[in-house]
């Protein structure tokens, strides 16, 4: 552990040439003295590092000590920079690991790559959960990646689902995301998180000879959270109580279990009961597919939605067959 705590400040130090040691202290999780212990530790192996002691000091490392990492291009170096949502690599028991193994990597690198690494790992992210549904579509990033990579204000033209006309927005890019495989731009309107689906922007979009306005001590990861926090915690607007055949449950949880807005209550007779919520009464009709194995007990106007459906089919199969 101690091996690999004086090879991340080296590392760092590499990057940075002096930091604090308090920051040093919180990146590592460890105390200001370990760190100083850590210093001696590595200058005794004969690294040219040193303490300065005082308000504007920190730990120093001589200037052009480095190593290098050869053979890698500009864009293979953004490329391993490409973010992760909070909590992918934290699944796997890889959450401290990934931020020491990118501080390795960028102290690694060849100094005229670093810039463009960072730029990188601020501006874009990848967040593979399924979100909201839809399919992946083509769509070029040319222009949206140019505003977010020098850092402009960018003019769009929109196109919201179910709109006649595409709309007009001077907007403060953050960064693009993919959630799923579907890109999003994230930025900011009139002050305040917007989401922009990429492939609905038209080609009349362009960056504008002015600079982004960000508000302060917000980054890409920090907004998209939000953003994303806004749209899963949509309240429902209908609360379904129905019954599921103790049989058909585990298919049931499966296709619906994000639905649930409690815990499931088995019955003695053979039936699960639970509660879903749908963000429309039209929505109810995704339960028809386990027939006779659910049944709606309320509100009225569900079961009535279900009845619905189900005689439209009844009539298009009787009449097919006259």
């Amino acid at each position: 552990m101690r091996a690999d705590r004086l090879l991340s400040i080296l590392l760092l130090l590499q990057t940075r040439g002096q930091v604090p040691a308090r920051e040093l202290a919180e990146r590592l999780e460890v105390s200001v003295r370990t760190v100083y212990r850590d210093v001696e530790a590595l200058s005794a192996a004969g690294v040219p590092v040193w303490a300065e002691r005082g308000r504007t000091g920190g730990i120093r490392l001589l200037a052009g000590y480095c190593t290098d990492v050869t053979g890698l291009t500009s864009d293979e170096a953004q490329a391993l920079f490409v973010l992760a949502a909070d909590g992918i690599h934290d699944a796997l028991g890889l959450g401290t690991a990934i931020g020491s193994a990118l501080r390795k990597v960028m102290a690694a690198l060849p100094a005229p790559h670093r810039p463009a690494a960072a730029r990188t790992s601020e501006r874009i992210l990848v967040d593979p959960a399924r979100w909201m549904g839809g399919d992946p579509a083509d769509v070029e990033l040319g222009e949206l990646q140019r505003a977010v990579f020098t850092d402009l204000r960018l003019r769009l033209t929109y196109r919201h689902s179910g709109a006649s006309e595409p709309s007009r927005y001077t907007v403060d890019p953050y960064g693009l995301v993919s959630k799923a495989g579907v890109w999003y731009l994230v930025a900011d309107l009139d002050g305040a998180p917007r989401l922009f689906r990429a492939d609905r922007v038209q080609a009349s979009a362009a960056a504008e000879d002015q600079p982004v306005r960000r508000r302060p001590g917000q980054g890409l990861a920090e907004v998209w959270a939000v953003l994303r926090d806004t749209v899963e915690r949509v309240p429902d607007e209908l609360r379904v109580l129905l019954r599921v055949r103790e049989s058909r449950w585990d298919l049931f949880a499966r296709m619906h279990g994000t639905k649930l807005t409690g815990p499931p209550v088995r019955a003695d007779d053979g039936w699960v009961r639970a509660e879903v919520g749908f963000r429309a009464l039209a929505a109810v009709r995704a339960l028809l597919p386990f027939g006779v194995d659910l049944e709606i007990l309320g509100p009225p106007a569900a079961r009535a939605a279900l009845a619905e459906v189900a005689a439209e089919i009844v009539a298009w199969y009787g009449c097919a067959g006259d």
